[in-house]
């Protein structure tokens, strides 16, 4: 096959033997109307003769020119899609152009109706501009597709790239063959290595996406035995069946409309993009599908694919897909999707497109009001929902407040399963909350599950009633038969790989992974280590107080890094660096129009970041670049005694949620960040990125990938880093280059290894902990007085046992109860079985550690007056690329079985500044609005503190609203229980925290009760 002709006989042999086409003529073929006008004829007598009659009874001499004029002029109106979908109007009837595979057997009608489609063949077509494409693919008289081929081996030598310059330059997109949207669907540029699509012919602008299946984690195709390497185009793709279904089930036309502000006014953009799969994207939902199809649910898969991936559309064609899954016994496979997600960009984008593709309403439901919604979506059996996770642990509160207003509902899961996709694999699947959805979503098995476990208790000291319970919470945990997990991320942790571990064609999870390293090469993102200069700081700590006195090494240590940190000096040097390598270097790309984020490491450090700009740049007199922070709470410095810093203060008014927006506007160049916009930020135009933050892990992949989104004119990125060396930065982002690999499955047997160690320290007993048990499985959600301080009492048995354990012993005993804690959160969810000591345990010791006092070493290091900073230089220590594709990567650990707190050395604290004068550690103080959200939206929904509200003041709901708090974040601490252990022990962190939800609970409830708002719309319009 060395001639270009022999590769197009080839193609055309195979979709003619084996996928079934037919040949079509290209004389039949009428360039005027860019249709096959016989073949749409035909089909329309074969399968809607009524329609032919009405039109010969008309006008027999005019019934063929009646119905393709029709069709003309709605293909102009509506575009081929629709028209293919939905039909057509000819003479006050709907006529069809395609039927697509029915869901089930069941009609036979329908089946016989799908095989009445005619899906030809053409070559050599001549066109109405003059062009002769290779090869264009028609069903039923509609040309879909088009394709251009080239053979390398040919006397011309020709390739992709010359099939691709041949639709820029030589194929006129105003030809009604290559008419957007009006024709062809998709355009093929292929040689027998590479493939190329597109959907939209805009002459030497038109963009080409690759349609390649990826070899060896990168850019291209696998050599095929006995074939050319593009073969899957024309015997997997295009066959007929899978290109009928591209047609009914993926194509869509995703719109966006943008209000541009100009001198003349507002001006409205409106862009519209036909999206047609890429075959990593066809490939994982005919997967997914496939194998739950033939298996049901019960499964647990893992979807890795990299940012630039096109995520979103991924999940909104397997969410559209599972819905209407049927097994082959023409049972649903699942009953309702619930899509978990926090981004309000996917919930829009889900509904638009499945719109397109039902084109009725009701089918996807966003639960964006509160939990009483989501349990009447249950209830009523919408066949996608879409919510965060945070609502389910709410959903048996509101069955019963929807009961009290008289408008009860029950969800039964009895035979029913349930889809569920998530977004974001690690976010949403921590943690309690998780096990609540699976609670709820299997709440009829869970409970016929119960009596059998019973009898496996019979030893057990706990009540029948406890023990019921205690089995309830178990069960949540383990797999559901009931449920299927679809999880997506780009960045599976250890937990993840284990959670989520349905093996793919490998044998091994992820089920399906599309690569970092592919999604680099094929252009999808941008290598964002590709441009990457590393900055050294050198300074000279000297004392300046006589005394030596002897400090904790690390707190020492981390107090002295501070104060070289926050020194004013040292932003003034970071600043000047980074304002004048922006003027100089980054302002200048992407047409002028990129910009920067500058990464803190703390709120603190981001407020004197803005100081320092705001500083130089005025110093300086420049206009081409302002800046914006971005933090969370208030913050006070020393040298500002009266006045409080905030975001919005500092960036002049603007609000939280209109920063993103503002940014995006020529009036702002550079972000400054703490702990925010480091996740699912998306601003293509993000072109430098400066850090002054320690980064690691999945963090750092994350952190830095802010930068990997595509622009028109973006060609590169840059990093400029202050604190990593490039060997950690490699070894961040290595495991998730290519294959992401871990250990082996952590050991059940740890737990029993660290059970039987904790009971050693003899801080309780295991009656103490069976009666504890006894009393919150037995009445957990409402405890009577008696019972609370019941419960209290039993707990404060252990923490006087644990005061009189020394400082290292305590954080030693801490350490490990800890890692109880959450390698039985972690292992209860692989496991086949369960264990109702551990169980227990691990109830018990959540709440303990609540009330265990803080370990924290007494002696506070202020070394602000103590030591003074002699000299500070900033180098350029490397630049150039970071390589990840030399190199293995480590592979992902899972949970250890022991804590590994240590005690504190003690040093002189002249020995620790000449250390710390060779290294030095940064801050990490991490901020989590959530969890407070969580305990309002609860406090708002109680309507004891309602009424409280409307019959007092402000200063009287203080003492009211006080009284209910510590319930209040009791019934949240599964949401963050390193947030709930501070509150119940730092006094003064507790304060500041009531104050704020006091406040926020009684403005909220006022106005809705004052402007007849719901809450949950207060609080939509006060956000």
């Amino acid at each position: 096959m060395h001639k270009e002709i022999d590769f197009e006989n080839a193609i055309e042999q195979a979709l003619i033997t084996q996928g079934g086409y037919q040949k079509g003529d290209p004389t039949s073929f009428d360039a005027e109307t860019a249709l096959f006008p016989a073949d749409v004829v035909s089909f329309v007598q074969k399968t809607q003769p009524k329609i032919w009659e009405r039109l010969n009874n008309l006008d027999a001499s005019k019934a063929e020119s009646m119905l393709l004029d029709a069709l003309t002029k709605e293909l102009a109106a509506k575009g081929a899609l629709t028209v293919l979908r939905e039909g057509f109007k000819c003479v006050g009837k709907s006529v069809k152009l395609a039927y697509f595979a029915p869901n089930t057997s069941i009609d036979t009608g329908a089946a016989e109706r799908y095989s009445a489609n005619r899906l030809i063949v053409v070559r050599q077509v001549h066109t109405k501009t003059g062009a002769v494409p290779d090869m264009v693919l028609a069903v039923n008289g509609l040309p879909v597709a088009t394709l251009e081929l080239k053979n390398a081996m040919s006397a011309t030598g020709w390739t992709v790239e010359n099939a691709k310059s041949q639709y820029r330059f030589e194929r006129n997109p105003k030809d009604p063959l290559f008419a957007f949207k009006n024709r062809c669907l998709v355009h093929f540029a292929v040689d027998t290595e590479q493939a190329f699509m597109t959907t939209h012919l805009e002459g030497k602008d038109t963009f080409f996406l690759p349609f390649n299946r990826g070899f060896n984690h990168g850019a291209g195709n696998p050599p095929m035995e006995g074939d050319v390497r593009t073969a899957y185009l024309w015997e997997e793709v295009l066959e007929r069946d899978s290109l009928m279904d591209i047609l009914a089930r993926f194509l869509h036309l995703q719109v966006e409309e943008k209000t541009v502000v100009t001198e003349k006014g507002i001006k409205r953009h409106r862009k519209e993009t036909l999206i047609f799969p890429r075959y990593h994207q066809l490939d994982a939902v005919r997967s997914l599908t496939q194998h739950a199809k033939a298996k049901g649910s019960g499964h647990n898969y893992l979807v890795q694919h990299s940012a630039g991936s096109g995520k979103s559309n991924s999940i909104a064609w397997l969410a559209h897909r599972l819905s209407s899954l049927h097994d082959a016994n023409n049972e649903k496979v699942f009953h309702s999707v619930v899509v978990i997600t926090d981004r309000r960009v996917l919930d829009q984008q889900l509904q638009n497109t499945i719109f397109q593709f039902e084109h009725k309403l009701g089918v996807v439901q966003k639960i964006d009001e509160n939990t009483q919604q989501l349990a009447k979506a249950l209830a009523d059996g919408v066949p996608i929902i879409i919510s965060t996770i945070q609502k389910f642990p709410f959903i048996s509160q509101a069955i019963r407040t929807l009961e009290q207003k008289g408008k009860g509902i029950s969800i039964s899961t009895e035979g029913k399963r349930f889809a569920v996709i998530v977004d974001e694999a690690h976010s949403s699947q921590s943690g309690e909350t998780a096990m609540e959805l699976r609670k709820i979503l299997n709440k009829d098995g869970i409970e016929s599950a119960i009596a059998e476990q019973l009898l496996d208790m019979e030893d057990e000291s706990l009540s029948e009633e406890a023990k019921k319970e205690l089995i309830r919470e178990q069960l949540k945990r383990a797999k559901q038969p009931n449920l299927s997990f679809f999880a997506f991320t780009a960045t599976p942790k250890f937990k993840t790989m284990a959670v989520f571990n349905e093996p793919g064609r490998n044998g091994e999870a992820p089920f399906h992974h599309y690569s970092m390293r592919q999604a680099i090469e094929e252009g999808f993102i941008h290598d964002v280590l590709a441009h990457y200069t590393c900055y050294k700081r050198y300074y000279k700590l000297i004392q300046k107080v006589e005394d030596d006195p002897e400090v904790p090494r690390r707190k020492a240590a981390r107090a002295l890094a501070r104060f070289v940190s926050f020194h004013d000096y040292e932003i003034a040097q970071k600043v000047e660096v980074i304002v004048e390598h922006f003027r100089t270097h980054t302002r200048h790309k992407i047409g002028g129009r990129a910009k920067a984020m500058v990464v803190t490491s703390s709120r603190e450090h981001a407020v004197r970041y803005k100081l320092g700009f705001d500083k130089y740049i005025k110093s300086k007199g420049y206009t081409d670049v302002k800046s914006l922070v971005a933090f969370s709470g208030e913050i006070a410095l020393k040298e500002y005694a009266d006045k409080t810093f905030t975001e919005v203060g500092m960036n002049e008014g603007i609000k939280e949620s209109e920063l993103p927006d503002k940014f995006n506007t020529e009036e702002y160049q550079v972000l400054l960040v703490a702990e925010k916009y480091q996740t699912g930020f998306d601003q293509p135009l993000l072109h430098s990125m400066y850090v002054d933050k320690k980064l690691s892990g999945i963090q750092a992949v994350q952190t830095l990938s802010r930068l990997n989104r595509t622009a028109r004119g973006k060609t590169d990125t840059f990093v400029l880093d202050f604190v990593n060396e490039p060997d950690e930065i490699y070894k961040a982002f290595k495991p998730y280059y290519e294959v992401t690999t871990k250990e082996e499955d952590t050991d059940p047997q740890q737990l029993n290894n660290l059970a039987h160690t904790l009971s050693t320290w003899q801080i309780f007993t295991e009656g103490e902990v069976s009666a504890w048990c006894e009393i919150w499985f037995r009445n957990r959600l409402n405890p009577t007085g008696g019972e609370h301080k019941k419960l209290n009492s039993l707990i404060d048995l252990a923490v006087e046992r644990f005061k009189k354990l020394s400082e290292e012993d305590q954080a030693l005993f801490k350490g490990q109860l800890v890692s109880f804690r959450n390698l039985y959160g972690f292992v209860a969810q692989i496991i086949p079985y369960q264990d109702s000591d551990h169980e227990k345990l691990y109830t018990y010791s959540r709440f303990l550690l609540t009330k265990l006092p803080y370990t924290t070493d007494t002696r506070t290091v202020q070394v602000d007056d103590e030591v003074e900073l002699k000299y500070y230089r900033l180098q350029k220590i490397s630049e150039g690329a970071i390589d990840l594709k030399v190199g293995e990567p480590e592979a992902l650990y899972g949970p250890t079985e022991v804590g590994t707190g240590q005690a504190e050395e003690e040093v002189q604290l002249s020995t620790l500044v000449d250390k710390l004068n060779e290294r030095f550690g940064t801050e990490f103080t991490p901020a989590d609005q959530l969890f407070f959200d969580q305990v309002k939206e609860t406090a708002v929904a109680n309507e004891q503190l309602r009424q409280a509200v409307m019959a007092n003041s402000l200063e009287n709901f203080e003492p009211v609203f006080n009284k209910q708090l510590e319930n209040l974040f009791v019934e949240r601490m599964d949401g963050n229980e390193d947030i709930f252990i501070r509150l119940m022990n730092d006094e003064s962190f507790r304060n500041i925290a009531s104050q704020y939800l006091m406040r926020a609970v009684y403005n909220q409830v006022k106005t809705s009760v004052e402007t007849g708002y719901p809450s949950s719309a207060v609080n939509h319009i006060s956000d």
